[in-house]
């Protein structure tokens, strides 16, 4: 279950607009179980460990609330190292009367929520690979109801007291404007393979046999616009290459299919897939 380090590429890191840091802040601590690593007047650096940052929140200097039917963010997905985790966050989740969505997905049980901009937030422990089905190159997944009253059982309990240590950012799922130039973007581009396909509307890409490192849908509608820079929402997520040497060979494809990859000023190899989503590309 080693998905999310060397030698696969994966998501590490997302940032998030919000439309008023201090009230994040507040959900994102009570509520989620960060603490805060680091913060300023407009910006803060969320951590499970006190050392990894996850997620980054920041509330623009002239900030708008979420547009609908835009690309961007469905969710991002924080993944607990055990059943027992998610059964100790889900009766957390259930005092504090929190709205919540589930699924047993066959390779992994979810929760769904909104921070309060209605950023989605994925909470979710994977099931043992051992026991994921793949066929033909593609992995089983579903949408079915999970047992939450085994999930609380195996809690036993316990009270929550914030993130585990060894929580991940396990994936990001994105809204696209179209499936065919996205996927060759995060495939031939980036290195991905897609493991699984809806019909038309989403699939599922990955390195290294995992069920999904990122998700693509078109569910907000095919030509989505992208949203004003300053709505909340996303703002960029991290793809993590486990060398400097797969970074390059993955910028370059990027260039032979006419992608823009650009350095800041901090250092950062930045690019834009097709639906306007920004990735910054870390080794």
């Amino acid at each position: 279950m080693n998905f999310h380090q060397p030698p696969h590429a994966h998501v590490d890191h997302v940032t998030i607009k919000v439309g008023n840091l201090e009230r994040s802040l507040d959900f994102y601590q009570r509520v989620i179980g960060f603490t805060v690593l680091e913060r300023s007047e407009r910006k803060a650096r969320l951590t499970a460990d006190g050392h990894r940052t996850l997620v980054t929140i920041e509330q623009p200097e002239d900030v708008s609330s979420k547009q609908p039917r835009t690309t961007g963010l469905y969710h991002f997905a924080l993944l607990l190292p055990e059943r027992a985790d998610l059964g100790r966050i889900l009766n957390h989740f259930v005092r504090l009367n929190i709205p919540l969505g589930s699924s047993d997905h066959l390779v992994s049980e979810a929760l769904y929520l909104n921070d309060p901009d209605a950023n989605g937030i994925e909470i979710y422990w994977d099931k043992p690979a051992s026991t994921w089905t793949w066929q033909d190159g593609q992995v089983k997944m579903a949408v079915d109801p999970i047992d939450a009253k085994a999930i609380l059982a195996e809690g036993q309990g316990e009270s929550w007291n914030g993130l585990p240590p060894q929580t991940k950012m396990g994936h990001i799922h994105l809204h696209a404007a179209e499936l065919a130039e996205t996927a060759d973007f995060y495939t031939v581009g980036l290195g991905f393979e897609v493991v699984s396909r809806f019909g038309n509307q989403a699939l599922f890409i990955s390195t290294g046999g995992y069920h999904h490192h990122i998700g693509l849908n078109t569910w907000n509608g095919v030509g989505a616009p992208t949203p004003p820079v300053d709505s909340v929402g996303l703002r960029a997520f991290d793809i993590h290459f486990p060398s400097v040497e797969e970074r390059s060979e993955a910028i370059s494809r990027l260039a032979s299919l006419g992608v823009e990859v650009h350095r800041e000023l901090d250092g950062n190899m930045t690019t834009v897939d097709p639906s306007g989503n920004t990735i910054i590309l870390k080794a």
